[in-house]
């Protein structure tokens, strides 16, 4: 039998660096989130609260037709910031995000480290900033997709229901508000997963972390509330702050009487301790070139 040697060219060629060189990151993080186990089931069950916001929406501009329908107070029908604020900063939408996370992204950074995969990643034409770059984009891809793009959609189809332009003019800083609110939150969810991922190599162990730190703060909030009576407790929760600064980007009723400004400048060090340790655990490799 013939043995034959394969034998390699030599590559003369120029090595280029792209624009976006995280892309391809993004690309497998959000294609490896959807093979996980449940994660379609979560993502698409985040989307109800949109579904029936959406209905709400045309039955308030289709109220005489659900008279048989609405009894006692409609309050809950008035599209306004409140409506968008209840939306964004819901519990059931805050707490689907969490499951997102804990289904799709634990594993975006403890994965690698897991399986050394730093080196490989750093090998090609990428930085460690590209890297982190990438990963957080599966999450702002996901997060968006539950937030901004519903949020947008309630403005579009008011006006499309309403036939008229009245609501931009009686609000016209919505827009405005739904990307803040929208951005915030996606901001701080990016960071505290990341900051989770990349503090150990078992994708489960970082799992339990996202859910339980978001709801031990809430537990703990909720014991030394009732207990001293002390609207100012509210900081120590994740969820509370989350939704002070939703009202205050709406422009509502703060849900606790604490300035707004604590819980901004409590996500706001919390989000840059995260990048700060983020960057220190994930080392880049200097690769020759």
């Amino acid at each position: 039998m013939t043995i034959r040697e394969k034998g390699y060219a030599h590559w003369d060629g120029q090595l280029k660096e792209r624009r976006f060189s995280w892309a391809p990151i993004t690309g497998l993080g959000i294609r490896l989130a959807f093979r996980k186990k449940y994660f379609k089931f979560i993502l698409f069950s985040s989307l109800v609260p949109a579904v029936v916001f959406l209905a709400g929406i045309y039955i308030s501009e289709r109220i005489q037709d659900f008279q048989y329908m609405l009894r006692g107070n409609r309050q809950f029908l008035e599209v306004n910031p409140l409506y968008f604020k209840n939306y964004l900063c819901g519990d059931f939408l805050l707490f689907m995000m969490v499951m997102i996370l804990v289904v799709g992204g634990a594993g975006l950074i403890s994965d690698d480290l897991r399986h050394n995969a730093l080196q490989l990643y750093f090998s090609r034409p990428l930085d460690k900033r590209g890297y982190l770059v990438g990963k957080a984009s599966v999450l702002v891809v996901l997060l968006l997709s539950i937030t901004l793009v519903p949020g947008l959609a309630f403005v579009l189809f008011k006006l499309l229901f309403s036939g008229s332009f009245s609501f931009v003019v009686t609000y016209p800083w919505i827009v405005l508000s739904i990307l803040a609110c929208s951005a915030a939150v996606t901001a701080f969810f990016c960071l505290y997963t990341l900051l989770l991922s990349s503090l150990s190599r078992n994708r489960r162990y970082v799992s339990i972390l996202l859910f339980a730190v978001y709801f031990v703060s809430d537990i703990v909030f909720g014991i030394f509330y009732r207990n001293f009576k002390k609207p100012g407790f509210a900081l120590l929760s994740l969820k509370a702050n989350l939704q002070q600064t939703g009202a205050f980007l709406f422009r509502q009723k703060l849900p606790y009487d604490v300035p707004a400004g604590w819980s901004f400048l409590i996500l706001a060090v919390f989000g840059a301790a995260a990048w700060i340790v983020v960057n220190r655990k994930v080392r880049s490799v200097e690769v020759v070139k």
